[in-house]
């Protein structure tokens, strides 16, 4: 029942304490994937056509974290991108849409969320969005990316644009290190 990989870990806890310690609202933020999204901020992550993946833990995560940040490609099936000069290129589109009209199975509910004041986040290679009151909201696109050509076209629904669209900072494209510092953990 137990899966992973630890090295020196400062603690190992029984399941059950680890969902009591994810149910009791111990997690400030979450990374998850996502498979599907819609308008309304739900995602599937547990059932695609006649395969069924379950939702696991993704249910207790997703639900209880104060911040979930959904992490994923926009598109899926024979996707290529590349980054040049702090530049995000696509160079083929994936077959398959990740931004549909209605999810397939709802595992996680943005209208839920919504109402318990739950910040959420969709990260993608070329798009940022954020879910608002009035669904999901498109909020940051990559240098380099057309939005009318390789988001708004790509996705099943029509996203809120937010007033102040922003560029994603290039140099995330870039091998070079960030410059960013990591707190010190003591």
């Amino acid at each position: 029942m137990s899966f992973g990989v630890s090295r020196n870990p400062d603690a190992i806890l029984s399941q059950p304490s680890m969902f009591d310690f994810y149910d009791g609202g111990g997690l400030d933020i979450a990374f998850l994937g996502m498979a599907e999204v819609d308008a309304r901020g739900n995602v599937n992550v547990s059932k695609f056509g006649t395969r069924v993946a379950g939702a696991g833990g993704f249910i207790n995560i997703s639900q209880s974290a104060k911040k979930v940040v959904y992490c994923g490609t926009f598109t899926a099936g024979g996707l290529k991108v590349s980054a040049r000069d702090a530049r995000l290129s696509i160079e083929q589109e994936g077959k398959t849409r990740k931004f549909v009209k209605s999810v397939e199975h709802v595992t996680f509910s943005g209208p839920r969320t919504l109402r318990q004041g739950q910040k959420v986040l969709f990260v993608t290679e070329r798009a940022i969005f954020e879910l608002q009151e009035g669904g999901v909201c498109l909020t940051e696109i990559a240098p380099g990316v057309d939005l009318a050509r390789d988001i708004l076209a790509q996705m099943d629904f029509q996203p809120a644009v937010a007033r102040q669209l922003r560029t994603m900072d290039s140099r995330v494209l870039c091998e070079e290190a960030m410059g960013w510092t990591l707190p010190d953990p003591l």
